[in-house]
């Protein structure tokens, strides 16, 4: 095969980079490399600002500079990214290669501020001050920004389903078999509801994203040797808030991670809503339930040209899956560290956004999806009209009410493993010793009418 081209996506090692690029761009403001540079260098200056502002402090940063270290911030392109990385790997003629990320950073900002600050830079401060904050700056942003109204918005179209065919009934099945009915909008409105506590346990996740700056073991140490009249605990606590986290008061040189766990975990919750939805409507598809709106030139088979595949589900299915993997796999691991620090977890955290891109394709693939899905009535009747058995419910209830001790057991015989009409229900009614009120309220019972109050539970939904 003739060499490609590094920038192809056809040579992209990972699909997230070549055949879904164009599915996962809004993640990279927040989940590339360049993203995690920039959020870095925001961390570094806003640091070296809220020095500047400390009382006891002796640094002191003029109204001319702090409008250029905001300029810096505000004007961050893959320029400056490049030269970042540049002086971390290959060096320049002023550095040498730092190998070093977040020393790259300090030096990166040498390059726009005055000699006079260069103390100042990274004061007191170990790397993983800078990235803890970073990384979970990150992560509020492509939750808050990219995810969440992706889940809003399926949530709304979940809504939108269930008020639309609250009445349209159709054959239930519970352990695959032919059940009591529902109507296909209460099933939606079933959805909507899950993924609404869901979405909001995945907001108060976001809500409890928490940050640490305390030195290299959690102790402010240097910052007190240097300092020792200066309030670095609520300094530390101000400066956190400020950022728009939760401020972590006790720490070890990491920040302990339980709220990214918490994090990941609640958009695995998520995620398992959207993957019971994803199986329910390709079975729906399967069954008929649900028809198809086909796109023009689409192929569904390379043999079968008749065929309309439910792809977005099964893509959805497919994504979601390897996403939950990620986000287990990461709840999992960030919550430990050997004794004060390994750096272990930093090769693990870049792949945050990658577990995320597989959720934002799940969730756009159930969205095409439910697009396409068109509720095929005469389908669902036709199959309530050829499953009369499943009134037996009704019949040996309506009978309990009566005093029948052996209502059950009646209908049983009748029903259990045979075919039956609705003909042989009434050869039983007429057999029975009751009120003819209630014969009557017998015959009348029929499989589309016995729903329950499922069209009016649509209303439970907000």
């Amino acid at each position: 095969m003739t060499e490609l081209s590094r920038s192809s996506p056809l040579a992209a090692v990972s699909p997230l980079d070549g055949r879904y690029a164009s599915k996962t761009a809004d993640l990279v403001p927040y989940a590339s490399e360049a993203a995690l540079i920039e959020a870095r260098l925001r961390v570094e200056v806003t640091y070296l600002l809220a020095l500047a502002d400390a009382d006891g402090v002796d640094c002191e940063v003029t109204a001319e500079e702090r409008a250029h270290l905001r300029e810096v911030v505000d004007g961050f392109d893959a320029d400056d990214a490049a030269l970042v990385k540049q002086i971390e790997t290959e060096g320049t003629e002023e550095f040498a290669a730092t190998r070093h990320d977040v020393k790259a950073i300090e030096y990166f900002l040498r390059t726009e501020t005055p000699e006079r600050l260069h103390p100042w830079i990274h004061f007191g401060l170990t790397s993983e001050d800078v990235n803890n904050l970073a990384h979970r700056l990150n992560a509020k942003g492509a939750v808050e920004e990219v995810l969440l109204p992706e889940i809003e918005a399926l949530r709304a179209s979940l809504t939108e389903m269930a008020r639309e065919h609250r009445d349209v009934a159709m054959l239930a099945r519970t352990h695959g078999q032919p059940a009591t009915p529902t109507t296909f909008g209460k099933e939606m409105a079933v959805f909507a509801a899950r993924l609404g506590r869901a979405e909001a346990r995945l907001r108060a996740a976001v809500d409890e994203l928490s940050g640490k700056l305390a030195g290299a073991s959690g102790t402010y140490a240097a910052h007190v040797a240097a300092y020792p009249d200066v309030d670095w605990r609520a300094f530390s606590a101000a400066f956190v808030d400020d950022l728009g986290l939760d401020h972590t008061p006790l720490a070890t040189q990491i920040n302990p991670c339980d709220d990214l766990a918490a994090l990941f975990d609640a958009l695995s919750g998520v995620n398992n809503v959207l993957l019971d939805l994803d199986r329910d409507v390709w079975r729906y598809v399967s069954d008929r339930y649900l028809g198809q709106e086909s796109e023009a030139g689409e192929t569904g088979s390379s043999t079968m040209p008749h065929k309309v595949n439910p792809i977005d589900f099964e893509n959805s299915e497919g994504n979601l899956s390897k996403a939950n993997a990620d986000l287990t796999f990461l709840r999992d691991y960030v919550t430990s560290s050997r004794l004060q620090r390994d750096l272990s977890d930093s090769t693990v955290k870049r792949n945050v956004g990658a577990a995320f891109a597989h959720c934002l394709i799940g969730y756009r693939k159930t969205a095409t999806g439910l697009g396409k899905v068109v509720p095929n009535e005469q389908v669902m009747r036709e199959e309530l009209e050829t499953t009369p058995e499943i009134i037996g419910e009704a019949v040996q209830t309506i009978l309990r009410r009566e005093g029948d001790t052996e209502a059950y057991e009646r209908v049983k015989e009748l029903t259990r493993g045979q075919r039956v009409t609705l003909a042989d229900f009434r050869e039983l009614f007429d057999d029975l010793d009751v009120d003819e009120a209630v014969r009557a309220e017998l015959r009348a019972l029929t499989p589309a009418g016995y729903t329950g109050v499922a069209d009016e539970l649509v209303d439970e939904l907000d």
